[in-house]
C-alpha cells in the first residue's frame, strides 16, 4: 500500500474500544452466555526484537514455521521481488529465498501449514488490489525451506531458491476485491481470504486448498465480519490458531480475536462470533499478525525499516 493511501486511512481510523487494558492482563467475556466459550486472557504486549535485515522495509505479513523452532517468515509489500525472509523472535536475519515461478505484484499476507505427512508449506497471498484492476488473484504455495542454524546469511543478491511454487488462481463471485488477510486452516487446508474495506464489513471468502495452474477457482463468500473500530472492515492481516479454534485479525491500530464455542465442530461458525479487541502494541503501519507454533503467543510486526517484533503471551 502506498504511503499516500496509508495517510488517508489513518486520517479516519478511530478505534471504538480502548487499545489497552488498565489491568496487567486483558480478559474478555463471551458474546453468547448460552454457549460456553474458552476466552483467552493475554498479557501486555512486549517488544522482543527488531527485524534486522535491511531488505525488509515493508513487512506485510508474518507466519511462524510449523516445522522449525523459532523461525518466522515475512515478505515485503508491492515493489519487491518474489522473496521470502526468515528471522527469529529476536529479529536476527536467517536468510533470504527467492520463489521461482512467482511474481510480487502486491503480496499482502503469508501463512504456514503442515500436511498430514508432516511436510511444511508457506502460502503467499498475491491478493492486494487497491485500484480493483485485477479480476484474477493468486495464492502461491512452496515447500518451506530448511533454515540452517549458523549457516551463511543470504541476501537478495545471493538468495537461495525455494522449490518451484504452485499456484492457485481465483476470482471473487461478486466483483473485484482488495484483500490483505490470508489464512490456512490447520486441519482442512482450506484457504480463507478476508477483504479490506474502508466503507463496509470485511467479506470472508473460502477456497479449496487444491493447487492447479490450469483451472481457476471461484471463491465462496461465507460470511462478513465487523470489528469494533471505525472503519469496521479495514483488515490488514490475520491467522488461524494451530488448534483451529481461534482466529486473530488486525487493522492498523490493534487486533481482534474470535473463538469457537466449546463443542462446536464447524469452523465456519467462528465468523458468527463477536470479535474481541486486544492490544498488540504500537506499530507504525500494522499489517502483520500471527500465532506462534502452539498458539500460546501472538506475534505482530509493522512496515518500515527495522520494525519491532511484538509478542503477546496467552495466560490461560
Amino acid at each position: 500500500m502506498s504511503k499516500k493511501t496509508i495517510a488517508k486511512f489513518f486520517a479516519f481510523v478511530i478505534p471504538a474500544v480502548a487499545v489497552s487494558c488498565l489491568l496487567p492482563a486483558c480478559a474478555f467475556v463471551a458474546s453468547d452466555p448460552g454457549r460456553a466459550t474458552v476466552i483467552a486472557k493475554y498479557g501486555r504486549p512486549e517488544v522482543v526484537g527488531k527485524i534486522k535485515s535491511p531488505e525488509v522495509t515493508e513487512s506485510s505479513g508474518i507466519a511462524a514455521s510449523r516445522c522449525q523452532r523459532d523461525v518466522f517468515w515475512t515478505h515485503n509489500d508491492s515493489g519487491d521481488g518474489a522473496f521470502l525472509y526468515a528471522f527469529n523472535a529476536r529479529g536476527d536475519n536467517l536468510g533470504t529465498w527467492r520463489v521461482p515461478n512467482a511474481e510480487n505484484k502486491d503480496w499482502e499476507d503469508i501463512a504456514t501449514w503442515k500436511d498430514s505427512r508432516g511436510k511444511c508449506f508457506i502460502y503467499i497471498g498475491e491478493i492486494g488490489d487497491n485500484k480493483l484492476i485485477w479480476p484474477v488473484h493468486t495464492v502461491y504455495r512452496v515447500a518451506e525451506p530448511l533454515v540452517i542454524a549458523g549457516g551463511p546469511v543470504t541476501t537478495r543478491d545471493n538468495a537461495l531458491l525455494t522449490e518451484p511454487s504452485e499456484s492457485l488462481n481465483y476470482m471473487y463471485p461478486d466483483g473485484d476485491k482488495n484483500a490483505e488477510t490470508l489464512m490456512v486452516h490447520p486441519h482442512s487446508g482450506d484457504i480463507y481470504i478476508l477483504t479490506k474495506s474502508d466503507s463496509r464489513p470485511s467479506g470472508v471468502y473460502r477456497l479449496r486448498g487444491t493447487f492447479s495452474e490450469t483451472q481457476d477457482q471461484t471463491a465462496i463468500k461465507i460470511a462478513e465480519i465487523l470489528v469494533p473500530a471505525v472503519p469496521n472492515g479495514l483488515l490488514t492481516g490475520g491467522d488461524i490458531s494451530p488448534d483451529g479454534r481461534s482466529v486473530i485479525v488486525c487493522d492498523y491500530l490493534q487486533a481482534y480475536e474470535l473463538s469457537l464455542p466449546e463443542g462446536t465442530v464447524d469452523f465456519d461458525e467462528i465468523w458468527n462470533q463477536e470479535p474481541r479487541a486486544m492490544n498488540i502494541g504500537k506499530r507504525k503501519t500494522g499489517e502483520a499478525v500471527s500465532y506462534n507454533v502452539d498458539g500460546s503467543e501472538i506475534y505482530a510486526t509493522s512496515e518500515g525499516r527495522n520494525p519491532p517484533i511484538i509478542r503477546v503471551r496467552r495466560l490461560n
